[in-house]
């Protein structure tokens, strides 16, 4: 398994700052999981060599963390939380709107892979509950309409992404057809 440079920098950065390199797990998954896009068998297998541990080991504290995930997710991973404080406040409202407007339920992926919705127990938000996260964004005190703007901005941040791509395309083909010419 082949690493970007950033990812190995940051890896070895880090490992030495803990009394054991189990200790480092957690954030290289989350450094992992960003680079990849999930914690693949590859990745895990590839980690638990570099930390001296058994994949097991790796699977169980990966299970535990609601934001690891053995399962690639959308762009934008939408975190509803439901847990007491957020339900009492409209996050069960949220998590129904989020979904029909997604066209998705619990664990689902949008067609084009930009969005999966996910309800948590808990993100730490309750005295502005009710609350979602969005990768690593938090966003409190929603209504539906809050939460429309929400993935407003995250469809306009892809739609820009999307568009410098077919620029650099474009540039990447007129520089092409000069040098043939």
């Amino acid at each position: 398994m082949k690493f970007s440079e950033e990812f190995e920098a940051r890896f070895a950065e880090m490992v030495p700052h803990y009394p054991t390199k189990r200790s480092a797990l957690v954030p290289t998954l989350l450094y992992a999981q960003d680079e990849v896009g999930f914690l693949s068998d590859e990745v895990i297998a590839e980690l638990a060599g570099r930390l001296d541990l058994t994949e097991l080991e790796v699977r169980n504290v990966i299970s535990y963390y609601s934001m690891l995930t053995t399962k690639p997710r959308g762009k934008f991973n939408l975190q509803v939380c439901t847990n007491i404080s957020c339900l009492v406040r409209g996050g069960e409202e949220i998590l129904q709107h989020c979904a029909k407007k997604l066209g998705v339920g619990h664990k689902g992926t949008t067609p084009d892979g930009l969005f999966t919705l996910e309800e948590v127990e808990c993100i730490g938000a309750c005295s502005w509950a009710p609350a979602a996260q969005v990768n690593y964004d938090f966003h409190e005190n929603l209504t539906t309409e809050k939460m429309d703007r929400v993935l407003d901005k995250c469809l306009a941040q892809a739609q820009e992404q999307l568009q410098r791509i077919k620029s650099v395309d474009s540039l990447a083909d007129t520089l092409s057809q000069r040098s043939e010419g």
